[in-house]
């Protein structure tokens, strides 16, 4: 069959692309599926079981996640050599929310199944929500689509995991608001990096280490919980920069991304706790950890970020 590799940090693009890939291999007959996660498993565990791949079903299909951990030339050799040798009945798909892997591995892909999704543009997320409500039959108005976009994680997957649950909840009749949006979401969404900030901003170690082990046990990438923290960082200096002005309204808010009555709580008790100097601290840290962790492997994930919640913390009594 053949190889793929799917990058970037659109979630909900690759896995529609896995999905159609499952969908072809169905219509084959039986297949088998295998997952491993690089840095986890051995490149040459990974390499055994695709070149010696099970006879007793008429497909393979093997994925190999976090892909960008395959870093050392020995490694990189193996994976691009199952890449280029692969039988009539096996499948191998790469996935990475990196831009790009090892070249060794990405020059062993044919060029038309190697694929980059990006996230999407702020308008693009925004008619991507009108159009999944619509299909469904619901109106929704720009505040309700904005708490959404804010209050959830930026791509498809998370989107329209959130978007069915919301639809499961709301009437039909009327438009959806940003109150009946952020109602929902409360109480019904499950943890998420801006979950994380909330707390973070409540000053609650405990609560904010109790969700960032949630996070990490449902295989949540490091990079994109942090990634998700210093966009709320930025948007903390932002909203310090209106607050010196008195009180912002809700128009001044709106433009810097803080649409929800439960947003602005979250960033006035942040305020409470940081001042200016230790924001642009915070979010120097974000971005030092953001390097830490993936320059680390998978094995120091949990400490690395375990350690820099509690800086985070420490940044507050300053």
């Amino acid at each position: 069959m053949a190889g793929y590799i799917f990058l970037g940090p659109e979630i909900g693009q690759k896995h529609d692309e896995i999905a159609a890939l499952r969908n072809k291999l169905a219509a084959k007959g039986i297949f088998e599926e295998t997952v491993f996660y690089a840095g986890e498993t051995s490149a040459l565990t990974m390499a055994n079981a695709i070149q010696n791949r099970s006879l007793f079903t008429q497909c393979n299909l093997f994925i190999i996640k976090n892909a960008d951990q395959i870093k050392k030339k020995d490694e990189v050799s193996l994976i691009a050599s199952c890449m280029k040798e692969l039988d009539a009945e096996t499948m191998l798909v790469l996935v990475s929310d990196e831009c790009k892997l090892d070249s060794g591995i990405d020059n062993s892909c044919p060029k038309e199944n190697r694929k980059v999704f990006y996230e999407m543009f702020e308008n693009q997320k925004s008619e991507w929500v009108n159009s999944f409500f619509r299909r469904g039959g619901y109106r929704i108005d720009s505040d309700g689509v904005d708490t959404i976009l804010e209050m959830v994680e930026n791509n498809t997957d998370a989107l329209r995991r959130e978007c069915s649950r919301l639809m499961l909840l709301l009437p039909k009749d009327g438009t959806i608001s940003a109150e009946d949006i952020e109602q929902r979401l409360s109480h019904s969404r499950q943890e998420s990096a801006f979950t994380l900030f909330s707390r973070i901003a409540a000053g609650d170690i405990s609560r904010s280490v109790e969700s960032l082990h949630t996070l990490l046990a449902a295989k949540e990438k490091p990079q994109s919980i942090l990634a998700a923290l210093a966009s709320c960082f930025k948007k903390l200096r932002d909203y310090m920069s209106l607050a010196k002005n008195g009180e912002p309204n809700n128009f001044e808010l709106k433009k810097i991304g803080i649409f929800s009555p439960k947003a602005r709580s979250d960033y006035a008790m942040a305020m409470r706790r940081y001042n200016a100097a230790t924001a642009d601290s915070g979010m120097a840290l974000t971005a030092e950890y953001d390097i830490l962790t993936r320059s680390s492997g998978t094995a120091l994930e949990v400490t690395l970020m375990d350690v820099y919640l509690l800086k985070l913390f420490a940044l507050q009594s300053q």
